[in-house]
């Protein structure tokens, strides 16, 4: 199991999508997050854990389904709470994975033995399809190529079919 942790804001704030919702509605825009993260990680045994800045005298921490909420106390920023969840997951044995552009805090997380990521490779994986689903996807349009039914395509060069990134079995030759 890994504790994911993200940076709320800082996702929010590198993203169009979710910065064209904070213009309208900070909460909205949070509730979009939190919602895509549900989605894409519904099944996972990890820890997901999204740390937003507070403004209120305790720091809050709420449940939505399987994702927990921290919003930081007065005073205190989502990027120290994000260095002390890594520091203590790191001190319990756990793995650490974080998403945040914030250098402080990826040096901070690197040096407690935690992985870090961009808040850009964290929206590609909301965004993007499940692998079988791109995977079959990729192999329509390459028949579709193959057999002159795309209209789109010019035929100038052509790609080789989708492969699975499975291994094989090689055949013996006698």
């Amino acid at each position: 199991m890994t504790d994911i942790l993200i940076d709320g804001y800082n996702v929010i704030k590198n993203n169009a999508m979710f910065q064209f919702l904070e213009v309208r509605s900070r909460a909205e825009a949070r509730t979009l997050l939190i919602k895509q993260l549900r989605n894409k990680y519904l099944h996972s045994p990890d820890t997901i854990i999204v740390v937003f800045d507070g403004d209120r005298a305790k720091e809050q921490v709420s449940h939505e389904d399987h994702i927990r909420v921290i919003f930081s106390r007065y005073g205190e920023t989502a990027d120290s709470v994000i260095k002390r969840l890594a520091a203590e997951a790191h001190k319990a044995g756990r793995k650490v994975a974080m998403y945040s552009n914030d250098g402080e805090v990826r040096r901070a997380v690197t040096e407690a033995g935690g992985q870090v990521h961009t808040t850009g490779q964290l929206t590609k994986q909301l965004t993007s399809a499940p692998h079988d689903i791109a995977l079959r996807s990729a192999h329509r349009q390459w028949v579709r190529r193959a057999y002159g039914i795309d209209p789109m395509y010019k035929g100038d060069d052509e790609p080789e079919p989708p492969r699975s990134h499975g291994k094989k079995k090689k055949k013996r030759r006698k």
